[in-house]
């Protein structure tokens, strides 16, 4: 790997959170190494480190130092040839190549035949509830035609897209909410034949996001997956799921970092206008609400019957009650929103779908 290459999974001990998950978005493996200004190693952080920094402690400025992993997983140069068996060995996808003095050398990355490998179907019991009853009025005319979930994003429908991704994880029971052209979404997966089972759940009015959820006749035994039927989320599923159960949550929702730059030099005052500081376009930094949540069931209770009603009204309704309601942080570019015209091309972008 040549020093450009390397650069992608490397940050400085400077480096703030919101650096850290930007670079991880950038090399797509999941982890940066953190260097000093001489390229020696210090230590490692994954997606995972900083997932765990967040749920703990909310803060996007913490110090890397201090969250790092201070002895990562190694390989001398001396014995690259047995990279790839320690990269089987400690369960890794890349490990650091440093010389003598610690000064890294390059980075081995995980075969590609044997990525990949953690998708499992642990999830087969929990069912999810996708809700696709809106107009989509964002998108027209498109949704003039068609319905909202059959919009391809390259030849695949979004929502075909979402099943799939929750197939990966051995979920196979469907619950979709439908109302706009509803009859156009029952017979393309219909026709698709598919190995899963879609029991749909149709509003005679619009109900939100969260109100036809009690239009679903079955009693769940365990929390489910609930999510908007326009976006995908790169995570892993099951971990997803797990840190919601073993939270103690009533409610997880899912948020992604967004980053917003300022187009100016934004100035910074006090009293008689003076002048403390100017700084140029500013990065601000936020985790936003993606539209997936796990949720358990006496929660689904509270969603009142025949009412419009959005998910966010029965966060407020636990926050009022006191119940605990949580989220499970993923990096900007593991979230993708089909609501607009600009981020489906950057979801075909992302997919690398090309257009015809």
């Amino acid at each position: 790997m040549d020093r450009e290459q390397m650069n992608k999974f490397v940050i400085t001990a400077k480096s703030t959170i919101v650096d850290a998950m930007q670079q991880i978005d950038i090399n797509t493996r999941g982890i940066v190494y953190i260097v000093d200004e001489k390229y020696k190693l210090l230590g490692s952080l994954t997606d995972g480190d900083i997932r765990r920094w967040l749920i703990k402690t909310a803060d996007l400025n913490g110090n890397i130092l201090s969250i790092m992993n201070k002895a990562p997983k190694v390989i001398y140069q001396k014995d690259i040839g047995m990279a790839q068996e320690l990269i089987e060995k400690y369960m890794v996808n890349s490990i650091p190549v440093v010389n003598a003095k610690g000064i890294l050398k390059d980075i081995i990355l995980e075969e590609q035949e044997h990525a990949g490998k953690s998708i499992n179907n642990k999830l087969e019991d929990v069912p999810v509830i996708i809700m696709a009853g809106g107009k989509g009025t964002r998108l027209r005319p498109y949704t003039k035609i068609l319905p909202k979930p059959l919009i391809p994003i390259g030849d695949i429908p979004i929502m075909e897209r979402i099943i799939d991704r929750f197939c990966g994880f051995g979920m196979d029971t469907y619950y979709i909410t439908v109302n706009y052209r509803k009859n156009m979404i029952r017979s393309y997966f219909n026709d698709l034949t598919p190995s899963y089972q879609i029991h749909y759940v149709e509003e005679d009015k619009p109900l939100g996001t969260a109100g036809s959820i009690q239009l679903i006749e079955e009693e769940f035994d365990k929390p489910v997956f609930v999510t908007n039927c326009d976006i995908l989320i790169d995570a892993d599923y099951t971990d997803i799921y797990k840190y919601h159960v073993e939270s103690g949550n009533m409610l997880t929702i899912v948020t992604a970092l967004k980053n917003i730059v300022v187009p100016y030099g934004v100035i910074n005052a006090k009293e008689d206008g003076v002048v403390l500081s100017m700084e140029e376009k500013p990065k601000l930094s936020y985790f936003v609400n993606t539209g997936m949540y796990v949720v358990n069931p006496e929660a689904l209770k509270l969603i009142p019957a025949d009412t419009f009603y959005h998910m966010t009204d029965l966060s407020d309704e636990l926050l009022r009650r006191n119940e605990r309601v949580g989220m499970y942080p993923i990096s900007e570019e593991s979230f993708l929103d089909m609501g607009e015209f600009e981020e489906m091309r950057r979801m075909e972008a992302k997919l690398n779908i090309k257009a015809e």
